[in-house]
C-alpha cells in the first residue's frame, strides 16, 4: 500500500510560491488565513467548512489527477476525498499545508491505480480528452498563462514523468518546492530543477506553436496538416494541434 505521509508533515508549510493567478482565483474561498481557519472548522464538524476546502481544493486535484491517470481524476479524487474526510481529525497545520496533505493522499490513490493498470493492461487516455482541462501560472520567472485550457495540460502529459509532476505540483496545486519535495519524497532541489527543466521543454513547445501558427497565417495553411505549413516532425508536439498561437510569459 502507498505511504500516507503524516499530517506533520506538512504542518508547518510556509508556501513561498506566490503565484499569481491561483489565490483568488475561481474555486477558491478567499485568503489563506481564511481557509486555515476553515481547516480549523472543518475538523471540528464544520459541514460548511467542509465544502469550502472540497471548493478549494478539488478543481486542482482533479486536473492534477488527469495527467497522472487520465479519465480516471474524478474516481482517483473521490477515493482520496473519502480518506480525506476520515483523517481530517489527525491533520494539524495551515491551509498551505493541506493542499500538501490532500496532493499526497490523491497522489497516492492515483498510483495504486496505476499499479492496477499494470496488472491489467488498458488502452491509454489520448491527450484529446484534456480539452477542457484548464492551467494556471507558475512563479519561477515563466508562466502558462495564454494557452488553451486543454493545451497546457496535454503539453505537460507529454514530459517526462518526474518533470511533469513537478511542474503540476507547482504550478496547479500552489505548492513551494518543499511542499512538492514531501508529496514526492524527493530532496526540495531535485523538485526545483525538474520543474526548471520542464518549463524550459514546454517553452520551445510553445514557441515552434507560435512558428507555426505564424507560419500559417503567412501562407493561408493550417499548421499539422499533412503538408501544410509549419509542420515540424522533430519539435511539435504529438497529439496536439494549436488552434492559437500561445506564449509563455517570461520568455518572449
Amino acid at each position: 500500500m502507498s505511504r500516507v505521509h503524516s499530517a506533520e508533515e506538512f504542518g508547518g508549510a510556509d508556501s513561498g510560491a506566490g503565484i499569481p493567478g491561483t489565490r483568488g482565483a475561481p474555486g477558491t474561498q478567499g485568503s489563506p488565513g481564511d481557509m486555515t481557519s476553515a481547516v480549523l472548522a472543518a475538523q471540528q464538524g464544520d459541514e460548511a467548512a467542509f465544502q469550502a476546502l472540497f471548493r478549494a481544493v478539488q478543481p486542482v486535484l482533479l486536473r492534477y489527477l488527469t495527467v497522472l491517470v487520465g479519465e480516471d481524476a474524478e474516481d482517483v479524487a473521490s477515493e482520496a476525498w473519502l480518506q480525506i474526510s476520515r483523517d481530517l481529525g489527525s491533520f494539524t497545520g495551515d491551509f498551505d499545508g493541506f493542499r500538501g496533505w490532500v496532493s499526497t493522499i490523491g497522489r497516492n490513490r492515483a498510483m495504486d491505480l496505476l499499479r492496477r493498470r499494470r496488472r491489467r493492461p488498458a488502452v491509454s487516455v489520448p491527450v484529446e480528452y484534456l480539452h477542457d482541462r484548464a492551467a494556471t501560472e507558475d512563479t519561477e520567472g515563466a508562466a502558462l498563462t495564454t494557452m488553451g485550457t486543454g493545451a497546457a495540460l496535454a503539453l505537460i502529459s507529454l514530459l517526462p514523468r518526474d518533470q511533469a509532476e513537478a511542474v503540476l505540483l507547482r504550478v496547479v496545486m500552489d505548492l513551494d518546492a518543499a511542499g512538492a519535495a514531501r508529496v514526492l519524497g524527493k530532496r526540495a532541489g531535485a523538485v526545483r530543477m525538474a520543474s526548471h527543466r520542464g518549463l524550459r521543454k514546454l517553452a520551445k513547445l510553445l514557441e515552434q506553436q507560435a512558428t507555426d501558427a505564424a507560419e500559417a497565417a503567412g501562407s493561408g495553411g493550417i499548421p499539422g496538416e499533412p503538408g501544410g505549413p509549419g509542420r515540424s516532425e522533430e519539435t511539435s508536439a504529438p497529439g496536439v494541434t494549436p488552434t492559437t498561437a500561445p506564449t509563455l510569459k517570461g520568455t518572449t
